[in-house]
């Protein structure tokens, strides 16, 4: 009998303070991207020209996460083209 342990989601640390506003934007806006990049690659899509913003944001609505933003969606390609 095959028993697998849950694997826990990674302990959540507080951003460093003192940065510039923008800085906490792109970090947030990087991880929301690598969330859709992976829920996509689960969904098959495995090329960044199959995730138009469209398909991004249908994923995104799937898992609960409010709709990227074009900026995001263009991060989302990014990061399918860099793991090719």
């Amino acid at each position: 009998m095959d028993q697998t342990l849950p694997i826990a989601p990674p302990k959540k640390q507080p951003l460093p303070a003192g940065r510039p506003r923008e800085w906490y934007v792109t970090h947030n806006r990087r991880l929301k991207a690598m969330r859709l990049a992976i829920t996509l690659l689960d969904a098959g899509v495995y090329l960044p020209n199959q995730a138009h913003n469209r398909t991004i944001r249908s994923a995104a609505q799937r898992v609960g996460i409010h709709p990227p933003s074009d900026i995001t969606c263009h991060m989302v390609r990014a990061f399918m083209r860099y793991n090719r």
